[in-house]
């Protein structure tokens, strides 16, 4: 009898590795929410958008902002999502601390201030001094600020490239000291007397008049008494520094880059 062969058929070989594609979706959706909680609850990249804290920031600082020293609330989070008011591992700013926090005004927009006032403070500027709790801030003057004219700004000596400003050293009860600008505008030079409640913090640019800070209200251009909860976190160090007006050679600010604040 002749041997009868039976042929089969190979059988479809099936692959155990996903597809390309699904790889590289898992991977960017990994990655999106380790750079989501990375930016939420450890650091986040912020840039100057105003000049209200000359002399100590400028327009085209880059900070680091690191989020965990006051705790977290919504406002740590990207967007401002509905979450419930108040905070998780709470903890006060102390006086003098560079702060971002969320705009009382709409909620979701970033603003950089320095911190004056805590709880139970009283804050009040007379005669364009800082009165803390009853006590003028002691101030030294410094050299004029040098600096680019800028819009709706006094200066003293005016050129056409270089503009003076009026600097002192302002120095809190706890020693943090900083340099403030005195521009010399007379309807700033005054102000009411507030006292923080509880819950609440009073913030300051350093370029004193010319911030729209806590001694305004929302409708008055300001941002009033600033709610704890609007906290995103503290300015610790200066990554990068661009002067979009200075000359090619010069648009980079190198002696500000590695600053800490």
């Amino acid at each position: 009898m002749a041997d009868t062969q039976i042929i089969t058929a190979a059988e479809p070989k099936i692959s155990a590795r996903p597809s390309e594609t699904r790889h590289f979706f898992v991977f960017m959706v990994q990655l999106c929410v380790v750079m989501f909680a990375f930016r939420s609850f450890v650091i986040q990249p912020f840039s100057i958008p105003s000049e209200s804290m000359m002399p100590s920031l400028l327009v085209g600082d880059y900070l680091i902002i690191s989020k965990w020293p006051y705790g977290f609330s919504r406002a740590s989070f990207p967007f401002s999502p509905p979450l419930p008011h108040g905070r998780v591992l709470s903890a006060l700013p102390q006086r003098g601390d560079v702060v971002v926090f969320k705009s009382p005004k709409d909620g979701t927009s970033d603003i950089i201030k320095r911190v004056i006032g805590l709880p139970g403070d009283a804050v009040q500027v007379i005669d364009g001094q800082l009165v803390l709790n009853g006590t003028r801030v002691p101030r030294e003057r410094l050299d004029d600020w040098v600096g680019t004219p800028t819009t709706g700004q006094p200066c003293l000596n005016a050129s056409e490239t270089l503009c003076h400003f009026a600097r002192y050293r302002e120095t809190l009860p706890n020693g943090r000291s900083y340099a403030v600008l005195d521009l010399g505008v007379q309807d700033r030079r005054q102000s009411a007397r507030f006292t923080v409640p509880d819950g609440a913090v009073f913030m300051m640019g350093d370029n004193r008049d010319n911030s729209g800070d806590s001694r305004f209200t929302v409708a008055e251009g300001g941002v009033g008494l600033v709610p704890l909860d609007h906290l995103e976190g503290r300015a610790q160090i200066m990554f990068f520094s661009w002067d979009a007006n200075g000359d090619w050679l010069h648009k980079i600010r190198w002696g500000r880059i590695g600053s800490g604040l």
